[in-house]
């Protein structure tokens, strides 16, 4: 996996739909075109989330699908969360789980080939860096095949840029659990790749 793997994802906001997205929910009840521009301000983080997990080829379907849940639903909304991330979050990953076979497969071709799905095509012939990305996404994929799907959920939904409560909300979890359930996935990556860190690159745990 590419070092983007772990960098937030920031929400796709262009400034053209200024009401929070509680508001847009409760307004898409009456007027359900007003639901679009949730499509709109969420999808490519959405869709990037689900592609790093399950490759391209599956990420349009279970985008369109993850927001068609998220419609039907849309009466059950907690209004008291401004922010509708967590929870389209968490129907995506619930959706994922119906692929975990595929997850692990395309992850343990990531290790063998180094070849990600995710990541654009390079330009011209592989540099010495590209290279060496390229290894290093070879054992951070075949440390996350090695995870069970829950250490993998919470993994990389933190690392998609939500934190400790907005991804307990994600995952329907007491927010205590998440920071030692994430250490604990955490721990089991860097052991697999001899005691580096993931989330700081060429650095190893303390």
């Amino acid at each position: 996996m590419s070092d983007a793997l772990w960098q937030a994802s920031v929400p796709a906001d262009d400034g053209r739909h200024p009401d929070g997205d509680a508001t847009l929910i409760a307004r898409s009840i009456r007027a359900p075109e007003c639901f679009g521009a949730l499509f709109d301000r969420h999808a490519p983080a959405i869709s990037r989330y689900i592609t790093r997990r399950l490759g391209p080829d599956a990420a349009a379907d279970l985008v369109a699908e993850t927001f068609l849940v998220a419609f039907h639903r849309r009466h059950r909304f907690d209004r008291t969360h401004t922010d509708a991330r967590p929870w389209l979050y968490g129907i995506a990953t619930r959706l994922i789980g119906r692929h975990r076979r595929d997850e692990v497969r395309l992850l343990r071709t990531i290790a063998r080939t180094g070849v990600d799905p995710a990541a654009g095509p390079a330009a011209g012939g592989a540099t010495s860096g590209q290279e060496a990305a390229q290894a290093t996404s070879r054992e951070l994929a075949a440390a996350l095949a090695g995870l069970s799907h829950a250490q993998r959920d919470i993994l990389l939904l933190v690392a998609s840029g939500l934190g400790y409560d907005e991804t307990a909300l994600a995952l329907a979890v007491p927010p205590g659990a998440v920071p030692s359930r994430l250490a604990h996935a955490r721990h089991m990556v860097r052991k697999s790749l001899g005691g580096q860190d993931p989330t700081h690159p060429g650095k190893d745990a303390a």
